[in-house]
């Protein structure tokens, strides 16, 4: 009977199932594209996710079907009607983005990110949390911070993070309209004038690594000053937000002392720009499982992941449901699989292998990497 099934299914979406869709612009977006597969240029996949954003797994089947495609899902949907209606006046509201391993948060929080670049925001996006806190290399370059007392810089990672923020932002910075509210003095010799553009502080933090922490720091204060003052709208996006709130990083200092998440300078910088103390701004978060060990990934629920310091410092928000494909986006998969050649075989191909993987996006897309 089950067979009998599976290949019923099979045979149902097998025939000229639509998997593409030609409307490129999430703007215009709706609930008859659910399932359908949009494809992003070459030039924009590199403004935005040039430094992450896209999983590794997700950019190495990219690679392999020499196109970059994303599909058109309810969740990000869902978040962008609210974001059309919403009133910029208020406080930003924040939406978090949950659900199980390999479900989609990172590819819905792309989509976000390419309708918020369409519509004009400000982006200030955080691609993965745990690259700065968790996945530590042995020779992670860190330091005591001068201005914060009992902190420490990643200045690396601040100063790769700011490349990436101007990559994502260089339409908004060459137009040098976003000044600077006072000046920042960094030594005797090196200061940041007061009106001088956002650019000029963004490279300083570039060019001047020793200093990358304290112009993150800076850049948080004048983004939040610059669009209480509706100069600009401010996009939010952070993967893995919930990394920030775990007990232990896997930092440690010279003397081999346990860094906690609130300790580093980063953290403190990101966490004052998710309060929503300012307008005309969108905040999106996710909460990962994989943002934290193993042995803490018992539940997704953002109850769990977010602990109660970060359940009470995002309250109130929207949270999101991230949840496994549909019968029509499996399918709708499916049939973008077999015509990339990715996907071979008999019609109950398809029914047997949405039985196996359950519908999850991340299984479906392992399992079908071998064959």
């Amino acid at each position: 009977m089950l067979s009998r099934n599976i290949r019923f299914l099979a045979r149902r979406y097998s025939q000229a199932v639509t998997f593409r869709t030609t409307e490129c612009s999430p703007s215009q977006h709706n609930e008859n594209q659910i399932g359908l597969f949009y494809s992003l240029n070459n030039d924009l996949c590199k403004q935005l996710f040039a430094h992450g954003g896209l999983p590794k797994s997700y950019m190495k089947q990219t690679k392999t079907f020499t196109e970059t495609t994303l599909m058109v899902r309810l969740p990000a949907l869902e978040i962008m009607n609210c974001i059309k209606a919403t009133d910029f006046d208020k406080p930003a509201i924040r939406y978090l983005l949950y659900g199980e391993i390999g479900a989609g948060k990172s590819l819905t929080l792309a989509h976000l990110l390419h309708y918020a670049y369409e519509d004009g925001y400000l982006i200030v996006h955080v691609p993965w949390v745990s690259e700065w806190l968790r996945r530590v290399p042995r020779h992670k370059e860190m330091s005591n911070s001068q201005t914060h007392e009992g902190f420490v810089d990643l200045p690396l990672d601040a100063a790769a993070w700011l490349l990436h923020f101007k990559m994502q932002n260089q339409a908004h910075l060459k137009k040098g309209d976003l000044k600077i509210s006072k000046e920042y003095v960094w030594s005797k010799r090196e200061k940041t004038p007061q009106g001088a553009p956002l650019a000029e502080l963004v490279e300083h933090g570039i060019t001047r690594v020793k200093y990358s922490c304290d112009v993150v720091d800076a850049l948080v204060n004048e983004i939040k000053i610059l669009s209480n003052s509706k100069q600009c709208k401010t996009f939010v996006a952070i993967d893995g937000f919930n990394t920030f709130l775990y007990p232990l990083t896997r930092l440690r200092t010279p003397t081999k002392k346990k860094v906690a998440p609130e300790e580093v300078t980063l953290t403190t910088s990101f966490m004052e720009l998710t309060k929503n103390d300012w307008v005309n701004g969108v905040i999106v978060l996710t909460a990962d499982q994989l943002g934290v060990p193993p042995e803490h990934q018992e539940s997704h629920l953002p109850k769990y992941l977010l602990y109660k310091k970060g359940f009470e410092h995002i309250d109130p928000f929207v949270p999101v449901e991230v949840g496994r494909y549909s019968e029509r986006e499996f399918f709708s998969c499916a049939s973008y699989y077999r015509d990339r050649l990715w996907l071979r075989g008999p019609p109950e191909t398809e029914g047997e292998l949405k039985l196996a993987s359950a519908c999850n996006p991340y299984k479906f897309m392992e399992m079908c990497a071998p064959l």
